[in-house]
């Protein structure tokens, strides 16, 4: 069992968004070298090590990302946005201040806080949009989806929105010694019955809550996940947008809000059998299982695996478009869009013991440079108790 007791950090020297960069040099494979790749082969962090890729599609990249070191604790974000970048950029440069500030406050770790801190920066993004619709009214259509991690005292916290996932491999004693896939979050989509199901009874007089659409369902015929940060739009009727944003308009002002309001939560204790968690957004979902995440995980060398869950995904895709995948990793970004949607990965493994040796250290997906997350600045703090 482990011994850990958890700190948390204050907020980081964050990196503006024009630094972000492609993949240096040395952070790249020997076998392969896709410039629209950035990855950290292989990390530190409190309770292990952890690997960390992203690919860009996109002409502006849509996923951001973080991973949080401290020397007791652990944090991994990972924000899939749409509509533009603005909405998971802002989740990057405030939710993990968000969670430390409460922390601070509060003197305890819990899953509470770490939802009231998801929900602080879901408020913070609505009154940016408002103080932005003026000048900037597609402002109200920007989101984002949130998967955030935090890893404290042998217990992993995840609050959610949307459909980016998280996944234990665990073995699956004492039956074998067979890697098994465990689903700790729920996807937020309208593409399952039983979100379209939820999505009909909250509002039982909207025949058109959900629309089948060029073979996909959608929320209002327009969104496939029901629960984000932002796309204000949908979900407060003073960011209604007119007749000229044809994509975003609705034919009637909505009476509630049409997506879903605060992140599902949950809380598991770390098992020696669980080996490693997956953080990766819907791009790497879309075209691999859990089953076959886990598998490439176990299977393979620790150093350069969130990577090659990219490259898989890639190779996925670019067989269902019928290309190869030396053609896709020649593709710009923008036109790669059609091929694959940006991915974010982090495979975070759990080890039976803590690194000693480690700085605190804040690391943004897809920026050429790690700055310091001073989680030294809290006092240490016991799970889900007062410190004393």
């Amino acid at each position: 069992m482990f011994s850990w007791v958890g700190k948390l950090a204050s907020a980081a020297l964050w990196l503006p968004l024009s630094l972000y960069a492609r993949m240096n040099k040395d952070d790249s494979l020997d076998d392969d070298n896709d410039p629209l790749i950035w990855c950290k082969d292989l990390q530190k962090h409190a309770f292990g090590e952890f690997s960390f890729a992203v690919v860009q599609a996109n002409e502006v990249l849509e996923d951001h990302s973080q991973v949080e070191v401290g020397h007791n604790a652990t944090f991994i974000g990972v924000y899939d946005g749409h509509g533009g970048p603005e909405a998971s950029r802002y989740i990057c440069d405030h939710l993990f201040s968000h969670l430390v500030r409460i922390v601070r406050e509060k003197r305890l770790i819990s899953l509470e806080i770490l939802k009231t801190a998801v929900s602080a920066t879901e408020d913070g993004f609505i009154s940016l949009v408002r103080r932005s619709c003026g000048i900037k009214p597609l402002m109200a259509a920007v989101g984002s989806c949130c998967l955030a991690g935090l890893i404290s005292e042998g217990t992993l916290y995840v609050a959610n929105m949307g459909d980016s996932r998280a996944v234990i491999g665990k073995l699956n004693r004492p039956k074998s010694n067979k890697i098994v896939a465990e689903q700790i979050t729920e996807d937020h989509n309208a593409c399952m019955d039983e979100i379209r199901q939820e999505l009909k009874q909250d509002h039982p007089d909207d025949p058109h809550i959900v629309v089948m659409k060029q073979g996909v369902w959608r929320i209002k015929g327009i969104i496939q996940v029901s629960r984000t940060i932002g796309d204000a739009y949908l979900k407060k009727p003073e960011f209604a947008l007119d007749a000229s944003y044809p994509r975003f308009h609705l034919r009637e002002p909505i009476r509630r809000p049409v997506l879903g309001n605060g992140p599902s939560m949950y809380t598991r204790e770390l098992k020696p059998d669980d080996k490693f968690i997956v953080f990766a957004s819907d791009g790497l979902w879309e075209h691999m299982t859990n089953q076959q995440v886990v598998d490439i995980v176990h299977n393979n060398p620790r150093s350069g695996i969130a990577r090659r869950l990219v490259k898989s995904a890639i190779n996925e895709a670019a067989r269902k478009g019928k290309r190869r995948y030396d053609e896709v990793k020649k593709m710009e970004k923008g036109s790669r869009r059609a091929v694959h949607d940006d991915i974010t990965v982090a495979v975070v493994f759990i080890d039976q013991h803590m690194n000693t040796d480690i700085d605190d250290v804040s690391m943004r997906g897809f920026t050429n440079s790690t700055t310091k997350s001073i989680f030294s600045t809290l006092q240490e703090i016991g799970k889900g108790a007062s410190i004393g």
